[in-house]
């Protein structure tokens, strides 16, 4: 979904929590990984894996400066002889510690196997968050979380993590410390290039 469809949704979704919580959980987002130089670490279930979400911040990173935001996707199962970036197996989640952050992107139960992992990742000093369909379990193992009830409001998962990575780049403005992001660059000359002609009088 590209920036002006993001637009759009959010113009539609005005008046309704989404935009906001979006941005709340981004900022989470952006304030566990951004100090800590990156580490965030995205999984899914073993049914669901969130590779989308995974593509958009991969994007988003790209697109705001912020490299911090592209994650590590973790899989449950992994193909051998698959390219690195499609290659990191659940042993992984062992290795979080103290300055780590797992994503946890869950539209229905997680399960037992992965909770256990979370709790030991948490346990271990990681900052857990979780986009998920409302798993009580999973909500009290996490810092942050996003619930989107299956069936019951106006937006599904998917819909939701597109305005939660458009909104973790959006909102990630780096102190100016050398030459103006080009979404800056592109603003101003928009601007310029809408504004009307300089009065003669």
């Amino acid at each position: 979904m590209d920036a002006v469809r993001v637009a759009l949704l959010r113009e539609v979704l005005a008046g309704t929590q989404w935009p906001g919580a979006a941005r709340r959980f981004a900022g989470s987002l952006r304030r566990s990984v951004v100090p800590a130089g990156g580490n965030l670490l995205l999984v899914g279930t073993e049914g669901y894996e969130p590779w989308h979400l995974a593509a958009h911040l991969v994007d988003e990173a790209a697109w705001s400066g912020l490299p911090e935001l592209a994650p590590t996707l973790v899989r449950h199962r992994v193909q051998p002889g698959g390219p690195p970036h499609l290659s990191v197996g659940l042993g992984r989640l062992a290795a979080a510690r103290r300055g780590h952050t797992l994503l946890v992107v869950a539209p229905g139960e997680p399960g037992a196997a992965l909770l256990e992992r979370v709790h030991e990742v948490r346990r271990a000093g990681a900052t857990v968050l979780s986009l998920d369909g409302g798993d009580p379990e999973l909500g009290t193992l996490a810092h942050e979380v996003l619930s989107v009830p299956e069936g019951g409001g106006e937006l599904d998962l998917d819909t939701v993590q597109h305005l939660v990575s458009a909104a973790a780049g959006e909102n990630g403005l780096p102190a100016q410390r050398g030459p103006r992001r080009f979404r800056d660059r592109l603003a101003r000359l928009a601007d310029q290039l809408t504004a009307p002609p300089p009065s003669r009088w």
